[in-house]
Parts: C-alpha cells; structure tokens; sequence
C-alpha cells in the first residue's frame, strides 16, 4: 500500500519479500526474498536504502541495532520501535511520561499475580511482552489458576504484563505522524469496533466523541511521539472511560505501533494525505501532507478471509452493485478469518455507509451472498 503514493512521490521502493509471491512482491519489482529474522539480509537490503522502516515490529531489535552501528538510517530508530515491540517498556515509559494507563504490574510468578489481582480485582488481563497482535498473546484471566500454563512457561528472567480488565464504552485510536525535524501532524481520533479481538471496522471521525477527549487524546499522541523521539507514522489505541455526570471525559492507552496501521487505512480514500504516503514523507524528512478528511464520514471495513478461495468474481459484483465503494485487496492467500483487504466508503450519511461496508466486507468472505 506504500507502492503507489511512493510512485506518486517519485520514490523508489526495495521491499525485502519472505517469498516470491508474497503480496509486496507483486507490485514491488525490486523484492528480494529474505526473511526479517535474517541479519545478512537486512544488511543486503539497507546497503542498497536511504532509509529502512517496517510494516511490523517484529524484527528482532538487536538486528536493528545492527544496522544502526553498520550506518543504516532506521525509521522508527530501534530505540523507539522497542516501545511497540515491548508491552512492558512501554508502560513503563508512559506511565513516566504521566500518559493515562491500565493500572499494570509485571508479574514474574504465581505470587506477584496473586498480589496485583487483590489489589485491582478479578478478571485480568496478561499479555506476553513480546510478539501479540490482533488477540493473539492475551489472555483474560479469572483466578491464578486461569494463568497456570503461561505462568509455568516463564524463564527466571522472563515476565508477564498484567493489567487490570478496563471497563470501558468504546475504543479509539489516534493517528500522527512525525518527521526528523520535528514536524508532526494528526488524522482525526477514529472509533474502532474489535470482533474477538480483531479490528472489523473504523469509523472516522469517531461520532459522538467529545471535542475534549478529542483534543486531550491527540495531544498525548503528539507528546507520546515526540517523548519517544518516534519518525514515521504512530498509532496509539485507546479505551474511552465511561464518565459519570460532571465528570470530564477520559481514556486510557492500551498499544502503541510505529508503522502504518490498520485504523488508518480509511485515510487511502478518505484524507487529504493517507499514512502511508505520510510514513514515507516522514521517514525521508519531507514536508508532511494534508491530514485532513475529504469527506464528513468515511467508514472503513476490514475484509477477512471466508468462503471464497479466489475474490475476483465477488469483487466484481460488488464494484458493479455500489459504484462509490473502495475495494481494496491485498493479494493474500486466503484463511479463515485472516485479513485479506478491505473495503471504504465516504459520504454524510453514516447509517448508510456502514450498512455499505458491512455488506461489501460479508460479502467478500461469502457470509452474505446478495
């Protein structure tokens, strides 16, 4: 998704491609096979790049440090990105910044879980440090015997993230981004609707939200990059607070990530600028682009696989069936419940447009077939 507005910028791309037909590499030319886990191809691939940045956090961060000392520009630096490769140095650092979070412990065994539930009550939730995404690595605990086998898992050295089970109304996630000279810039707060634990669809800009929550929640992903000295785009997912009457409405962070994100991809058809040319003018030091919406509503839906090994005759029908929808598919193998694309609509009528990308997103995975 980098491929066009880099093309449109005059940029090259080199992508490095786990394997030949993987989606980058159909519309990359330059992607050379190798796997992020491998230092020797990370350093073939920076040798031949102004700037290395990531569509994950997965690449281990000695890997990077690496690069860095072999003269490599690395955008997000190893030492911001570890802040979204490690749950634990995160909190850490944003509960020194005094950014809103889960009360949280790191609990290394069965005794200090025992602790941290007495005092913020049970369920919980654990996380493993490293490596979670999209639901995978948490896990709600009732009891300390709901933890028994991650628990049992742990090295001497090794901790869990625990925190406490917010009860919250809705989740948010902010979008900035932010260049080497210190220029930052923010998309609207989006609403996003999870579906076991998996983001289904995002809605910018969130209705209903408070112009306070609005301004206080970007102004901390603002100073949350600036504090990590982050260049590129970052997300920051929050939980918005219930709030009684006089209460001013509030909200905790509960990620981070240092890449284009999934709550943005509204932004390809539905800003000025989307995240990822915004990415690329970041980490090359460019002026950044408008971050403005183009329309009042634009509704975003994810696309996961179903039914349908091949897409093609269902994307037809659809381009055909609503001609102001945005269909946009990744080149995956599909697997059930994997995400594979998505689909965008824009207009003033958010009713409708969500009934639009809804339909379109259960039509591609064969759940509805009208």
């Amino acid at each position: 998704m980098m491929h066009a507005p880099a093309t449109a910028l005059g940029l090259g791309l080199r992508v490095l491609s786990e394997a030949p037909d993987a989606s980058a590499a159909l519309v990359v030319p330059q992607s050379p096979p190798g796997h992020h886990t491998d230092l020797d191809a990370l350093r073939r691939l920076a040798a031949e790049c102004d700037v290395v940045t990531f569509d994950h956090e997965h690449v281990p961060p000695e890997h990077l440090r690496a690069l860095e000392a072999a003269g490599a520009v690395v955008h997000p630096s190893s030492s911001a990105l570890l802040h979204a490769q490690d749950k634990v140095v995160m909190r850490r650092r944003l509960t020194e910044l005094g950014v809103p979070c889960p009360r949280w412990a790191e609990v290394g065994d069965r005794a200090a879980l025992e602790r941290f539930g007495a005092e913020v009550g049970w369920p919980l939730v654990l996380k493993t440090p490293r490596g979670g995404y999209d639901g995978k690595g948490v896990l709600l605990v009732g009891s300390p015997e709901e933890a028994g086998d991650w628990l049992a898992r742990l090295g001497p050295d090794d901790v869990l993230l625990a925190e406490e089970r917010v009860a919250f109304t809705r989740e948010l996630a902010v979008l900035v981004a932010r260049s080497p000279m210190g220029q930052a810039s923010a998309w609207p707060v989006v609403e996003t609707v999870q579906e076991n634990g998996i983001c289904t669809e995002v809605i910018a800009p969130a209705p209903d939200l408070s112009p306070d929550l609005a301004a206080t929640a970007t102004a901390a992903a603002l100073r949350v990059a600036g504090a990590l000295d982050v260049t590129g785009v970052l997300a920051v997912e929050l939980f918005e607070l219930p709030a009684g009457p006089g209460e001013a409405p509030a909200f905790v962070v509960n990620e981070l990530a240092m890449r284009p994100h999934n709550s943005g991809h509204w932004s390809i058809d539905g800003a000025v600028t989307s995240q990822f040319e915004q990415h690329l003018r970041a980490v090359l030091d460019l002026p950044l682009g408008d971050p403005r919406p183009r329309a009042r509503w634009t509704v975003m839906a994810n696309v996961l696989g179903g039914n349908y090994p091949e897409l093609y005759s269902a994307y037809r029908h659809l381009l055909a069936r609503d001609p102001g929808l945005k269909v946009h598919i990744y080149g995956k193998t599909v697997r059930p419940g994997r995400k594979i694309g998505h689909v965008t609509v824009c207009g003033d009528d958010l009713a409708d447009l969500r009934r639009r990308a809804r339909h379109a997103a259960d039509f591609l995975r064969g759940v509805v077939t009208e």
